[in-house]
């Protein structure tokens, strides 16, 4: 459950607000009731605002929280087997699911929940302050609304903002394709009143079509379900195009995306997700990310964690992934992993220190945001904040 409290952030060597040109310090941000309530140079910090708790940045840089659009942190079980296999050059077809349903389907509730907030404590120790869930580990239509059940059990046990999503992962083998899919969307209205803000579907090779996509998204529509798809990751299939023709607010992974989906994708408004550690993993080429940009995409950044293709938790290793091998400026970085995340998930109160935006930011382990990526596998983040209140790494006030 994200706190809210009152927070004033001092001697920071500089402050990256999303909101103009960084502030260069000592420069300092006051977070009153879990908002951000002032921002600029540490020797103008008004007075009234000067009872809050103070935490000393000690010179480092301060930037908004990072907002993780991505992640299917809620598993049992591993996929170590798989990972070995692959390195011995088996060409990876989305089997290794089946390995992970097994374990999560007969792992206990409190098991699930427990392994799950373990991943998200890491994630805001590595300077994350909202994350995306999905479920996706049951398949069958009750077996996904116990994850989704359970996802708002782990809402309410860690200091994060959490939004639900319910994912149609794949067909269970043997079943009826067009039952399956009639089923799932039967229980859509039923997942929305368990807390889910968004339906996500796996549109690819060996995962939902074109054709069931369209009707799983119409019918989350219906039920007041925002629209997501993971796209374009093992084969073009028009699930890209797909994602702008219904509105989606975001397409995921999209290694295979091609000029005329992107633009398609601009002129809707659908965020294109970016998911580094994934690529590094199954192999995938490189240039997506420039196809997306020269289409004008608003560019988000997520861990994708999941047990199969992206054991990670570390929002900085995605980024330090995105610069060189996406081709990312820093500035286009950070912005895709704080600002564009928030766009992802519709949240305009995220990814940006402005005035009455939610006071989610990280105190950076480096004076400048540029070490961050450049300084591979160091320590990233001294302090995370979610809403004023430090919930990873030092948490020293006065």
């Amino acid at each position: 459950m994200p706190p809210s409290g009152d927070l004033l952030i001092r001697r920071a060597g500089r402050v990256v607000t999303n909101a103009g040109e960084p502030l260069d310090g000592p420069a300092a941000v006051s977070v009153r009731n879990g908002v951000i309530a002032w921002v600029g140079p540490d020797a103008r910090v008004p007075w009234t605002i000067t009872d809050a708790p103070e935490l000393d940045a000690g010179g480092a840089c301060v930037v908004p929280g990072f907002v993780d659009p991505h992640t299917h942190a809620l598993w049992a079980g591993s996929r170590r087997a798989e990972y070995v296999a692959r390195r011995q050059g088996e060409r990876y077809d989305g089997g290794g699911i089946a390995s992970t349903v097994a374990a999560t389907t007969a792992a206990t509730d409190e098991e699930l929940v427990a392994a799950a907030a373990d991943r998200l404590t890491a994630m805001a120790a590595n300077g994350t302050t909202t994350v995306e869930v999905k479920t996706g580990y049951g398949l069958a239509p009750e077996a996904e609304l116990r994850l989704l059940r359970l996802v708002g059990v782990l809402a309410d046990r860690v200091p994060l903002r959490v939004e639900p999503t319910l994912l149609a992962h794949v067909v269970p083998a043997g079943a009826d394709r067009a039952a399956h899919v009639a089923a799932l969307a039967a229980v859509l209205p039923e997942a929305k009143a368990l807390g889910a803000r968004w339906l996500d579907v796996f549109c690819d090779r060996g995962a939902y079509t074109v054709a069931e996509a369209r009707t799983l998204l119409g019918a989350g529509r219906a039920a007041g379900l925002g629209g997501r798809l993971h796209a374009e990751q093992l084969s073009r299939t028009g699930a890209a195009a797909l994602a702008a023709e219904c509105g989606c607010a975001s397409a995921d992974h999209l290694e295979h995306v091609d000029p005329a989906a992107a633009a398609a994708m601009a002129a809707a408004g659908t965020v294109g997700v970016l998911l580094p550690t994934a690529t590094l993993t199954t192999g995938g080429g490189w240039d997506y990310a420039r196809v997306l940009r020269d289409a004008g995409v608003t560019l988000a950044l997520g861990t994708d964690c999941n047990p199969g293709t992206s054991w990670c938790e570390s929002m900085p290793y995605a980024l330090q992934l995105a610069a060189p091998l996406l081709g990312l400026t820093v500035a286009e970085a950070l912005a895709a992993a704080t600002a564009g995340g928030a766009a992802a998930l519709r949240r305009p109160d995220l990814g940006v220190l402005r005035l009455n935006r939610a006071g989610d930011l990280v105190v950076l382990a480096a004076d400048h945001e540029a070490d961050l990526l450049a300084h591979l596998g160091a320590p990233a983040v001294r302090t995370t904040v979610v809403g004023g209140v430090p919930v990873a790494g030092q948490r020293h006030i006065h």
